[in-house]
């Protein structure tokens, strides 16, 4: 086996010559601009909208499957305000 030495000058213009490559092939491709489709403050709204579905469907199947209790009563002030009593009667 031989191995084949390469003297310093040689790797310089070896490197300079991909350099110059790679400035030819940038300067040929068009930039790519992108364009999202969902705006990113949508995206968060949307998150926060559906969070607090999924947290209004949790009330009312906690309250109505669980406790047997009326869906409707879920979402009641009343209903609310018992339950904190409740919590806070210790106190």
């Amino acid at each position: 086996m031989s191995a084949k030495f390469v003297s310093e000058e040689e790797v310089k213009t070896i490197s300079k010559e991909e350099k110059q490559h790679e400035a030819k092939e940038k300067e040929r491709s068009p930039k790519k601009i992108k364009v999202r489709l969902v705006p990113i403050w949508l995206r968060t709204l949307v998150i926060i909208l559906s969070f607090f579905i999924c947290l209004i469907a949790g009330i009312i199947v906690g309250y109505s499957v669980i406790g047997d209790g009326k869906p409707q009563d879920a979402l009641k002030k009343s209903t609310w305000t018992h339950i904190i009593d409740f919590v806070n009667k210790d106190r």
